[in-house]
């Protein structure tokens, strides 16, 4: 049973990154409306007789979530029942479960009655939540036989509290990215780091999508700062702890490339493939956030049992 969790794991993981790559894309390239106002179906058809490019990237990413609902549904119920006695499992099965169920209601909500971008914003931060716990109860599984124990790390309790908060951090400014593609505001800064003829103060005649565009920029700058300043406190405080300096060496080179892909957005007028990677990166380093969520919890459980 073990194998087949390893197993259900690693297709989970790797599915719901294909969910989150798959909901930008739909973003990105304006397909939301491909499949017209029917869900689950594609305007109200199994199999649809008008082929768009739209329709595919949109029936191809309800198709994918679909799939990766069911093994996920497996998984955490799987997981519940034979790792159950593991702390974190059955709050990490619920989660799973229950974000993965949300955001597809969400979507479908979208398509048949339409929302808000404000509302819509947040279908990637919920889905980012699903993802990290899938992600972490993948890990658990493999903690199984050892080859992930990290039982024994302390995390101080001033160094806890600043992840929660950068983690929370976090999915604020993912909110505000999610924001900038929804109002479409992507390209209206034609310059970076600043909007117009990079001048730090020409802000009096910004336009709703500028300072949503802005306001990001702004968010992201004080997130990459925030990550950096916590790294150089890992480095002190944790010198020989190779899970604190390797893991916050992976996450603050993640947050380094989430700035030069941002960049990149405007350098390149919003070339897909870099938009997609600027995606792929903020989940990865979200999933690095979250492992540390996980140890950090537990250095709360050894400081309690003291």
């Amino acid at each position: 049973m073990i194998k087949t969790l390893k197993s259900l794991s690693i297709v989970s993981t790797i599915g719901m990154i294909f969910i989150l790559i798959g909901g930008a894309l739909v973003t990105k390239t304006g397909s939301g409306d491909g499949c017209g106002a029917s869900w689950p179906l594609c305007h109200g058809q199994l199999i649809p007789e008008n082929i768009t490019p739209e329709l595919i990237i949109e029936l191809s990413h309800r198709l994918v979530s679909s799939v990766m609902g069911i093994t996920i549904l497996a998984l955490g119920i799987l997981a519940w029942k034979y790792l159950g006695h593991i702390r974190e499992v059955k709050f990490l099965s619920f989660l799973s479960i229950f974000f993965l169920i949300l955001q597809g209601l969400i979507g479908a909500a979208a398509v048949m009655w339409g929302q808000s971008k404000f509302v819509l914003a947040a279908h990637f931060g919920i889905s980012l939540i699903s993802f990290a716990a899938v992600f972490l109860l993948s890990l658990l599984v493999f903690e199984i036989d050892k080859k992930f124990d990290t039982k024994s790390l302390f995390i101080q309790k001033k160094h806890r509290i600043e992840i929660y908060l950068l983690t929370a951090y976090t999915g604020f400014v993912v909110y505000t990215g999610a924001l900038v593609r929804h109002v479409q505001a992507d390209l209206v800064c034609g310059d970076w780091p600043f909007c117009k003829n990079n001048q730090p103060l020409a802000f009096a005649d910004y336009s709703f999508e500028q300072w949503v565009q802005m306001g990001h920029r702004l968010a992201a700058a004080i997130l990459f700062i925030w990550t950096i300043l916590f790294f150089i406190k890992v480095v002190r405080n944790y010198p020989r702890n190779g899970i604190m300096f390797w893991g916050w060496t992976i996450t603050t080179s993640l947050i380094v490339l989430q700035v030069f892909f941002g960049a990149m957005i405007i350098f390149t007028v919003l070339n897909l493939g870099i938009a997609l990677l600027h995606a792929l990166v903020i989940t990865c380093f979200f999933g690095m956030l979250s492992y540390f969520i996980l140890l950090s919890t537990r250095s709360a459980l050894l400081e309690k049992n003291k």
